[in-house]
């Protein structure tokens, strides 16, 4: 497997893939085939449902389970994917967004359209950055960095927003 391989799978990637579900659940719903920015628009297709299920105010701990499960599945299929079609963390595969920013959103003290704003930068800037120790998991160039890096950047984009939030409330 190669990086020089991303754009020559990618191009075989069309609407048509969908008829396979692993293809489904990587793209998460085809999101992924967006041909711009297209972890900015998994992210944002994530973000939004998050926001509602957010104002059920259900505790954050009955989604890690969930969220675990997600996330094992997740590395399976893409390691499964990457070697099936010869490429590594293809920008195509935005589950890795989706199971990051939904680390990031448990995070939320109070579920406003504010918070989940905040949630969403944070989190596509530590996406995009890749600061240690988000760098750590994406040098890896395996189905497991492919999903960790996303899981620290969300890991990280919650902490400065707790951190943003708390300052905010000290010194407003």
């Amino acid at each position: 497997m190669n990086t020089e391989n991303q754009l020559k799978n990618t191009k075989k990637l069309t609407f048509k893939s969908l008829t396979d579900l692993r293809i489904v659940f990587l793209t998460f719903f085809g999101t992924g085939l967006a041909p711009k920015a297209p972890g900015t628009v998994g992210s944002l297709a994530t973000i939004i449902p998050l926001y509602f299920v957010g104002k059920l105010n259900a505790p954050f701990f009955f989604f890690i389970p969930f969220l675990i499960l997600l996330t094992i599945g997740a590395v399976f299929i893409t390691s499964v994917i990457e070697k099936e079609y010869d490429c590594i963390d293809p920008s195509w595969i935005v589950i890795d967004e989706v199971i990051g920013i939904w680390i990031a959103s448990l995070f939320i003290l109070e579920p406003t359209f504010v918070s989940y704003a905040f949630i969403f930068i944070f989190f596509r800037i530590f996406d995009i950055w890749k600061p240690w120790p988000v760098r750590v998991f994406d040098d890896r160039k395996d189905a497991l960095g492919t999903i960790l890096d996303d899981v620290a950047a969300g890991l990280m984009a919650g902490a400065l927003y707790i951190l943003t939030f708390k300052l905010l409330e000290i010194y407003a």
